[in-house]
C-alpha cells in the first residue's frame, strides 16, 4: 500500500509538473501574439527617412524611404517560390543623395529573367529595415564567379557591395523593371509555435493521469 501512495504521489507530481508547462506556454503564446501584433503595427506605419546609424535589435522592420540611384551593383541570393519555381533576390546598391549606400532588397526575379538588363536607376524606394537570419551551418558558401548568394547574410553581403550594413526589403519602388516582384516584410518569418507546444504539454498530462487510473484501476482488481 506504501508503494502505491509514493507510486501515485510521484505520478501526481509529474502531471502538475506537465501541466504547469502546458499553462508556461499558454502565456507564452499571449506575448509571443502582442509581439506579433507590435510587430505588424511597426510595418505598417507611415515610412520614415533611414536612421543616420540603424540599429538591428532597435530598428528591425522599420519603415522606412530613400531616395537615390539604384547602381547596377548587386548580389542575386538564390530563392524559389512555390508557384513560380526557382528565381533570385536581387540585392542592389542604393547610394543616396547624400552619398550613403546601403542595400535595398528588390525582390524576386524569376530565373529565367536574371539575364534582364537592370541600368542604374534614379528611384525612391519605400519598404522596411530587416536584418534576416538565414544563415546556419548548412549554409553553402557563396558562389561568387557566379555571383550567386545562398542567404541574407547583412554584414557580409555589405563589405562585398561596400555599403552600410543596412537592409532595406522593398514594398514599392518607382520605376522598376516589369519581372521583379517585390517580398514585402511580414512577420511570417518570427517563430510561433507555442499553441503545438501547450497541445503536447496538456496531451502529456492527461495521458500521464491515465497512467494513475490504470495503476488504480490494476490495485483494485488484485485487491478484490
Amino acid at each position: 500500500m506504501r508503494r502505491l501512495i509514493v507510486s501515485i504521489f510521484f505520478m501526481l507530481a509529474g502531471a502538475g509538473f506537465l501541466f504547469s508547462l502546458g499553462v508556461w506556454q499558454v502565456q507564452r503564446l499571449g506575448q509571443k501574439e502582442a509581439e506579433l501584433a507590435a510587430v505588424n503595427a511597426r510595418i505598417d506605419e507611415a515610412p520614415i527617412a533611414v536612421p543616420v546609424a540603424p540599429d538591428p535589435a532597435k530598428d528591425a522592420y522599420l519603415a522606412v524611404t530613400a531616395k537615390g540611384q539604384l547602381l547596377d551593383q548587386e548580389v542575386d541570393v538564390l530563392t524559389s517560390r512555390v508557384d513560380e519555381g526557382p528565381g533570385y533576390r536581387i540585392i542592389s546598391v542604393l547610394q543616396m543623395a547624400d552619398g550613403r549606400r546601403v542595400m535595398v532588397d528588390r525582390g524576386f526575379l524569376p530565373e529565367k529573367f536574371r539575364a534582364t538588363p537592370r541600368p542604374a536607376l534614379e528611384t525612391t524606394v519605400v519598404g522596411n529595415l530587416q536584418w534576416p537570419r538565414e544563415v546556419d551551418s548548412f549554409t553553402p558558401a557563396p558562389d561568387l564567379q557566379a555571383r550567386i548568394w545562398f542567404a541574407r547574410d547583412v554584414p557580409v553581403l555589405a563589405k562585398q557591395l561596400h555599403t552600410e550594413p543596412t537592409l532595406i526589403v522593398a514594398r514599392h519602388t518607382d520605376g522598376e523593371i516589369a519581372q521583379m516582384e517585390p517580398i514585402p516584410v511580414d512577420s511570417s518569418d518570427i517563430p510561433n509555435d507555442h499553441l503545438g507546444y501547450a497541445i503536447t504539454w496538456f496531451s502529456l498530462a492527461i495521458c500521464w493521469l491515465g497512467m494513475i487510473g490504470t495503476l488504480l484501476w490494476r490495485d483494485r482488481r488484485r485487491t478484490v
